[in-house]
């Protein structure tokens, strides 16, 4: 199975049992669908919970906002709550991931030197 979507936090690195390294994220693919007989249109999200076991360096490009295509092997987690409600999740095995979109890195301000339009100060007021 394959599917695009958007992870919803950093990735994290863990070790489990026989010391062996799992990256895990969570992607949300966000959908939509117009009822029939309905102007309205509406929107839903699923979230699925991925496995990564081929190395730990993919860790560092798997950012919040990052927009990923995941191939692997979905199944279904079903599991009791702290409540003991009945609650499922989705879970993918991944066997490969293609980072589509990684998010922008913040914009780093550039220091420029001002136009001498700019400059409305007596160049002898200045310290140096």
């Amino acid at each position: 199975m394959e599917f695009t979507g958007r992870l919803t936090a950093n990735a994290k690195v863990s070790t489990v049992k026989g010391d062996k390294e799992v990256v895990n994220f969570s992607v949300a693919i966000n959908d939509r669908y117009k009822p029939k007989d309905s102007n309205e249109t509406k929107e839903f999200v699923t979230y699925i919970n991925v496995g990564w076991w081929m190395g730990t360096g993919v860790a560092k490009l798997l950012t919040k906002g990052t927009i990923v295509t995941v191939s692997g092997r979905l199944y279904a987690n079903a599991y009791n709550d702290m409540q003991g409600e009945a609650k499922a999740s989705l879970q993918c095995h991944a066997d490969r991931i293609k980072v589509q979109q990684s998010v922008k890195q913040e914009a780093v301000p550039v220091a420029v030197a001002p136009s001498a339009e700019e400059i409305t100060e007596p160049l002898a007021d200045l310290p140096f």
